[in-house]
């Protein structure tokens, strides 16, 4: 390289993408739809708080364990109103009532980045299929019908759990941000993880077939692994 050249990113023709609209995402398990407070409070504060729900969904996130249904009706009224992030209530297809929550945010339509978060599941939807296909239906949508570039995941350091999760989907760890937010009076490292548009359709491929019913024995257990299916 002569002196004083500098090197420069691969030239790229891209135009902006549209944010996402709160529409619903219908799949096989589940259905993503626009969270209705007034509705919805009532079965999603009993899959978070005792006696059905586990108050450690709330360990990581900004808000949470609620005191009763109505002071969770007020703080999802909020994040229906919210455009970013743009909150979706997950409803089981075997349930039919929501039993968990996830949101795009961070919203960089001009660069086509966005983020998925604010996930928290109830007892009853951790560890199902209609969990894994949510954040399928989540990542198809941002890259197939919209077309972003890139799809962040972030989480507290601390966080094993959705770290696991990250890794599980596809996602690939790129560091950790030190001190990067104070989160109920607590430092917070957090973990970043993404997957980028060119990476997707080895991830899709393999959400579709793990999410095949002959993927699955009578039992309702899986017969080969996300990461097998995916080549990963």
């Amino acid at each position: 390289m002569p002196d004083g050249e500098l090197t420069v990113g691969e030239a790229v023709e891209f135009t902006p993408v549209e944010r996402p609209r709160p529409i619903t995402l219908r799949g096989r398990y589940v259905v993503l739809r626009p969270l209705d407070a007034a509705a919805d409070a009532p079965a999603l504060y009993g899959a978070s708080h005792p006696p059905e729900g586990d108050p450690a969904i709330w360990t990581y996130l900004p808000y949470g364990p609620y005191a009763g249904v109505g002071e969770m009706r007020a703080a999802l009224a909020e994040a229906e109103h919210s455009e970013d992030p743009l909150f979706f209530a997950l409803v089981p297809v075997a349930r039919g009532a929501p039993a968990g929550v996830a949101a795009y945010l961070r919203m960089a339509p001009d660069f086509g980045v966005i983020e998925i978060g604010h996930i928290w599941l109830g007892s009853s939807l951790q560890r199902t299929t209609a969990a894994t296909e949510a954040i399928y239906l989540l990542a198809r949508h941002v890259f197939d019908d919209l077309g972003y570039r890139r799809l962040e995941w972030k989480c507290d350091a601390l966080n094993a759990a959705s770290r696991r999760a990250a890794e599980r989907f596809g996602f690939t760890f790129e560091g950790v941000f030190r001190k990067h937010m104070v989160v109920k009076g607590r430092n917070r490292d957090s973990a970043w993880y993404a997957l980028v548009d060119e990476e997707w359709p080895r991830v899709r491929d393999g959400f579709e077939r793990w999410l095949e019913p002959q993927n699955f024995d009578a039992a309702g257990a899986q017969r080969r692994t996300l990461a097998e299916l995916r080549g990963g």
